[in-house]
């Protein structure tokens, strides 16, 4: 199993899902910087040219939540047995690449991203508030609760990677660290 991944990006997911699972698999550092994800060799993985890729056999997956939801069906850990459960747990994952990671990246693209004639300076604050307001039904879910469903770690958990315990898992990513300690500067 490969894992194509850079530093700071969603791929994080996928290996911390990856290393709690215990699942052996090979890192392949695709050099964003450095402009490899648009270099034929990776767009013949991924044609969208980003990351993460995951490949399994045969199987070549990408979208970071579609990969940990993967890992965790096929190993059958991190996810409830039940149909309410697993609705829960998807739920809350959409609800991360939808409701949380949208307005983010609009700040990222505008921020960084645009070549700076096309960023839109005024779609910031909007894309902040609409981050924050999300962000906050999350908050209040989490009020009173180890983890996003349940009783235990689930997949949502290492998506949603929500909170200080959450970070201080064992197998959590070094990278984790390393992000937390970036924004602390």
């Amino acid at each position: 199993m490969k894992l194509y991944e850079f530093a700071f990006t969603r791929a994080i997911r996928c290996r911390w899902t990856l290393q709690e699972l215990g699942v052996d698999f090979e890192a392949v550092n695709v050099n964003m910087g450095a402009g490899e994800h648009r270099q034929p060799a990776f767009l013949a993985v991924n044609p969208a040219g980003k990351l993460p890729a995951l490949v399994d056999g045969d199987l070549v997956l990408t979208e970071s939540a579609a990969i940990a939801l993967y890992l965790a069906e096929k190993y059958r850990k991190f996810l409830p047995t039940d149909p309410r459960g697993r609705a829960e747990v998807n739920r809350w994952v959409l609800f991360t690449v939808t409701e949380l990671e949208q307005p983010l990246w609009r700040i990222a693209k505008n921020r960084n991203l645009y070549p700076e004639a096309q960023r839109l300076a005024a779609d910031i604050p909007l894309a902040s508030q609409d981050f924050r307001a999300m962000a906050a039904v999350a908050e209040r879910h989490m009020q009173g609760r180890k983890f996003v469903f349940g009783d235990d770690v689930t997949v949502a958990d290492f998506v949603l990677a929500y909170m200080e315990r959450m970070y201080a898992r064992p197998k959590a990513p070094q990278r984790i660290a390393q992000i937390r300690a970036a924004l602390a500067s």
